[in-house]
């Protein structure tokens, strides 16, 4: 049951059996809303259900067109490919097509419980839309998952199902500065096209001074092109959002936003081409150009339309090489749930830059308009939300923003996430684990900064910040201009009971990571930068009291776990109770 607490009154036997929990705040998915402000506010739930799929064939809803025939695939050995940037019509159809049917809307897991199980979520919503538009994209949730099961660690943690979202746990994540290609995070924002890299060519376009196709073999000729192999991290900007989302609820996209730990982020080897090299290759951009688009092969929904994945880098970014086009993981060739056989590696930006199934690169005037980068991924400012939020991409230009807000205040935008701040996490103790420890607790743990920066200090405390403790530069991996550094160290810890164990990193320019999740906290959960904290229960075995202690639990078979759970036997026996009674001073005084 919803309650509304604006219009419930408080008669008798009308208290609802949750009234406690929702009073205290611990069922928040059904707390209605207080409405204070004199004003209706749209309250009401449309309860209609969804469309079931087997209905998508049903005679009245058919179209005059034939689904399968105007979204097939239109290139030999490209399967699960649909090109829509090319045909607006394409577009329009499928975007027609979405109005006739009603989807579920997404699951609630922020105000209410992550399931507890792998995958954490489904993605119920965008298998639907993809059975809706029909065609090749009918079995695309099925066969990617397929794909997923194949390519990744067994051990993987599913937090979406399709479009696949996949951490490793942390258990395994730092057990080797360079990340096994199994052991990856996958960020995917569509299903995973199957491209024989014998039919595949790559299209260079837009403000490019010679426009050409390459083909895989093109790209890999070395007297044309230099190879290039670099050792980059990617690192999505939702990494650690579940602190963004214990802290304060935000959007709740289970793709957009989907509840990543601190897992999404990894460090490979990736060899290919520079795509400077390709551009200068196809003689330069032409004059206006300031920015270079890239295309993915996936099919990307958003807002109830079809379109291709696509966002665009700086020529800034370009020119100085700092964006490959690769198509080799650690030595491998590159997976297909990574991206097979090309994909952009744009080095120190968020993650959704380096596009996957690369197949179209366009110099462009400006930002890309398309909805990744101009709709998607954005800072937010505190007090945005879903009510007020108003991209950047509404506004071509400043002058067109101050013309229209002349006479009063202009609205608040996002700012688009690219370089990665400083950053840093603890992988081992977990929280709220209870550690058993001789004055020291080991702590294993990444350090990153994006932009060409890199961590050159990492500290820890254990006083819940008020000391630090750099870890020692032997404890650290090596030092990279675009990659993390793993650390495992020990930090003093004398006393005992709950603490706080805090990770932070300083990079080569000095910056530092914010202390609380609070100063980083944004609408849409990201970049999640300040620094991590994890809550255990501090045992000290080198305190003589607390050893034989813990020496009488095991000679009596008691268990210290849960920490919670009082003992089963007396803690003192009457003549150490009288002894340590008599040898105190009264408990009250009479003077």
């Amino acid at each position: 049951m919803r309650v509304d607490v604006s219009a419930r009154e408080p008669t008798p036997g009308d208290q609802p059996a949750n009234e406690w929990k929702l009073e205290q705040g611990l069922e928040p998915a059904l707390l209605g809303l207080r409405n204070q402000s004199g004003v209706p506010i749209q309250t009401i739930v449309d309860n209609a259900p969804a469309t079931d799929p087997k209905d998508y064939d049903a005679p009245e809803f058919k179209e005059e067109w034939d689904p399968n025939v105007v979204f097939a695939e239109e290139r030999p050995g490209w399967k699960g490919y649909i090109e829509w940037e090319d045909y607006p019509e394409k577009k329009e159809k499928a975007a027609a097509r979405f109005k006739r049917f009603k989807f579920p809307p997404p699951p609630e897991f922020q105000l209410g419980a992550l399931p507890d199980t792998n995958p954490v979520l489904e993605g119920k919503r965008w298998k639907l839309w993809h059975k809706a538009i029909g065609g090749p994209l009918t079995n695309v949730p099925e066969e990617s998952w397929e794909r997923v099961l194949e390519e990744k660690h067994p051990n993987m943690l599913h937090l979406l199902q399709f479009p696949y979202n996949g951490e490793p746990p942390k258990r395994l994540l730092c057990e080797q500065p360079v990340t096994p290609n199994e052991l990856h995070f996958v960020r995917n924002h569509g299903g995973i096209p199957d491209i024989d890299p014998e039919a595949f060519d790559l299209r260079i376009d837009g403000l490019v001074n010679n426009p050409k196709k390459l083909t895989l073999k093109d790209l890999q000729n070395e007297s044309i092109f230099p190879r290039v192999s670099k050792l980059v991290t990617i690192q999505c900007s939702g990494t650690r959002r579940l602190e963004q989302i214990a802290e304060y609820a935000g959007e709740g996209d289970e793709m957009i936003n989907a509840p990543w730990a601190e897992g999404a982020i990894g460090t490979a080897e990736w060899t290919g081409v520079t795509l400077k090299s390709v551009i200068k290759h196809c003689g330069g951009l032409k004059d206006g150009g300031k920015h270079v688009e890239l295309y993915g092969a996936e099919t990307y929904f958003k807002g109830g339309e079809c379109m291709n994945y696509v966002v665009s880098v700086p020529w800034s970014k370009v020119k100085v090489h700092e964006v490959m086009l690769a198509w080799e993981m650690n030595g491998k060739p590159l997976p297909k749930i990574h991206g097979f056989p090309l994909r952009a590696v744009v080095m120190g930006y968020i993650g959704a830059r380096s596009v996957k199934w690369l197949y179209r690169i366009k110099g462009i005037e400006r930002p890309s308009r398309a909805p990744v980068q101009s709709r998607e991924y954005l800072y937010f400012q505190h007090q945005v939300g879903k009510y007020n939020q108003i991209p950047t991409c509404e506004f071509a230009n400043p002058f067109e923003l101050n013309l229209k807000y002349a006479n009063r205040e202009p609205p608040l935008v996002g700012i688009q996430i690219q370089e990665m701040p400083v950053s840093s996490a603890i992988m081992t103790p977990w929280n709220k684990e209870i550690v058993v420890h001789n004055g020291e607790i080991e702590v294993t743990g990444w350090a990153y900064s994006g932009g060409g920066r890199w961590p050159e200090r990492v500290e820890l405390s254990t006083t819940g910040g008020y000391s630090w403790y750099p870890v020692p530069t032997s404890a650290l991996s090596r030092k990279h201009k675009f990659t993390w550094r793993t650390f495992t160290a020990k930090v003093p810890c004398d006393h005992e009971g709950w603490t706080e164990l805090i990770v932070r990193c300083w990079d080569n320019s000095l910056n530092t990571q914010p202390m609380e999740v609070r100063h980083s906290w944004n609408w849409g959960l990201h970049v999640t930068s300040s620094c991590h904290r994890v809550k255990i229960y501090s045992v000290n075995r080198s305190r003589p009291a607390t050893a034989k202690r813990l020496k009488e639990f095991e000679e009596r078979g008691e268990n210290l776990v849960p920490i919670t759970r009082p003992t089963e036997f007396r803690t003192m026996m009457d003549p150490e109770y009288i002894e340590t009674y008599d040898a105190m001073e009264p408990r009250d005084v009479d003077d």
